[in-house]
């Protein structure tokens, strides 16, 4: 094991270290979906930053204009609520849900017409 492999079935996708097992993170088509935003409202100059947190109950992305303000829209995806409202959420800047659902597109969509919003002004 000098080479530095990981112990256990090759390509497993193991825990960070320290965290505990069962924690909710992002498939890698919805972590693209979210960054693709990401990506472009940065460059229509709206977001700046980004933070990320995983935990038992829910996976949370939110994007920041200034890094030292609260989030301008903060993303969850809280898997104990599929059944009922959807596991999706978008917050807004004050903590308001903006939308709640079963698919993340749909989730996505008021930040989406932001966006086109705000280049259609430049």
């Amino acid at each position: 094991m000098s080479s530095g492999a990981v112990p256990g079935i090759p390509g497993q996708v193991l825990p960070f270290p320290g965290r505990a097992g069962g924690q909710v993170g992002f498939q890698r088509d919805e972590l693209q979906r979210i960054l693709d935003l990401y990506g472009r409202m940065v460059a229509a100059g709206q977001w700046r930053d980004y933070a990320m947190d995983f935990d038992k109950h829910a996976a949370t992305f939110a994007a920041f204009r200034r890094t030292s303000e609260r989030p301008q829209a903060r993303v969850e995806k809280r898997p104990a609520l599929r059944a009922k409202q959807g596991m999706w959420t978008l917050f807004g800047e004050h903590g308001q849900v903006l939308k709640r659902g079963h698919e993340l597109a749909g989730v996505l969509a008021p930040m989406e017409r932001r966006l086109m919003k705000s280049v259609g002004d430049s």
